[in-house]
């Protein structure tokens, strides 16, 4: 049986990137949606991944309002205007590893600590977008090291508290989802306008899996389809 009741409540966690955006217009629209609350850089609450202080301080104020029933967290980082994904092991260096891992892998790990407490106990599911190229056992091209690292690591957190929340908040479901390739700044560069989805599509597919998780598939890692993915 489903986890998420309906009607519901949402929280969108980067609600001004392209997915964010177009969750939070999905979810407007959507008649089961009771309230969606969307919070990124620039809100109140505001967060941000470089200021690691703000996760807790959003959740803080948050932590006032009643529990929701799904929270989806789009933020993440393939490139800058500063560098683009590794090709080759001679373009690895500190900064962009960094930056891949505090903004992928850190900031994630710190909103589960917090925000899976705002999940309603009596069912809820909270899903974080990763990737497929942070699969280790489909990994076949190579390249990207710390873009792949990064979501690997965000991978095995997600899968390491779901074993936890599985004994302290069984009715909840920890999900790492993978949204394929969308039209976005971040696929622009490696022609997602061509190859990519619309946002708005993307997110209905994903919203049509997240809406059918089940207890038993908490620490899952899915894909837009509902295909379970390798680790």
């Amino acid at each position: 049986m489903p986890l998420i009741s309906k009607p519901f409540r949402a929280l969108i966690i980067g609600s001004s990137g392209t997915i964010g955006t177009a969750f939070i217009n999905l979810l407007n629209s959507y008649d089961q949606c009771l309230d969606v609350i969307g919070i990124n850089r620039h809100s109140v609450p505001s967060i941000n991944y470089l200021y690691p202080e703000t996760i807790q301080q959003a959740f803080e104020t948050l932590n006032n309002k009643e529990p929701f029933q799904l929270i989806i967290n789009t933020i993440g980082v393939l490139h800058t205007e500063n560098w683009l994904p590794e090709k080759r092991l001679k373009d690895l260096n500190e900064v962009q590893l960094s930056q891949q891992f505090l903004i992928n892998s850190i900031g994630p790990a710190l909103t589960i600590k917090y925000f899976s407490n705002l999940l309603d106990r009596e069912g809820g599911v909270y899903a974080t977008l990763s990737a497929k190229v942070g699969s280790i056992s489909d990994n076949r091209l190579g390249g990207w090291f710390s873009y792949r690292a990064s979501k690997a690591a965000l991978n095995m957190i997600i899968k390491t508290a779901s074993i936890e929340l599985k004994r302290t908040q069984p009715n909840s479901a920890l999900i790492a989802l993978h949204p394929g390739t969308v039209k976005s700044n971040l696929s622009r560069p490696f022609n997602g306008e061509r190859i990519g989805r619309e946002p708005e599509a993307a997110c209905q597919d994903m919203l049509s899996v997240l809406l059918n998780v089940e207890r038993e598939e908490s620490g899952s890692f899915k894909s837009y389809n509902g295909d379970d993915l390798p680790w």
